[in-house]
């Protein structure tokens, strides 16, 4: 009877077990500005940033939900109450929207990219 001694197993490289890296934090992902290296931005949970091209901070409300809230009911200042302008909101319903003057510059304004939310961020996501 002949016993068989058990070969020792072959050499792994150590690179083969190498586990991946984790993920980047809920909340951040990859962005780069022309110019500067790529790097964590903050960004929303839809995936747009948080930050403009200057580094403030921009609003979480939707340019194109509030553009299109003030196209089709600007004159009752909807588009004011999305944002959290309550004041003005209410204002724009007892002018008609300033008669639709007041509608149509919020309208310009929003498409611009200058229009502000209740904390004073601009609306730069769409």
């Amino acid at each position: 009877m002949s016993e068989t001694t058990p070969s020792a197993p072959e050499p792994v490289e150590p690179s083969a077990f190498t586990p991946p890296p984790p993920p980047p934090p809920p909340g951040y992902g990859q962005q780069s500005y022309p110019g500067q290296p790529m790097t964590q931005v903050p960004v929303f949970p839809n995936g747009k940033p948080m930050l403009d091209a200057a580094g403030n901070l921009v609003s979480d409300k939707s340019r194109l939900a509030a553009a299109l809230l003030c196209w089709f009911l600007g004159t009752l200042g909807i588009h004011r109450f999305y944002v959290g302008k309550v004041g003005t909101g209410i204002a724009m319903v007892l002018t008609c929207g300033g008669l639709g003057i007041w509608a149509l510059v919020d309208f310009i304004v929003i498409l611009v990219g200058s229009f502000r939310d209740m904390s004073g961020k601009p609306l730069q996501n769409w």
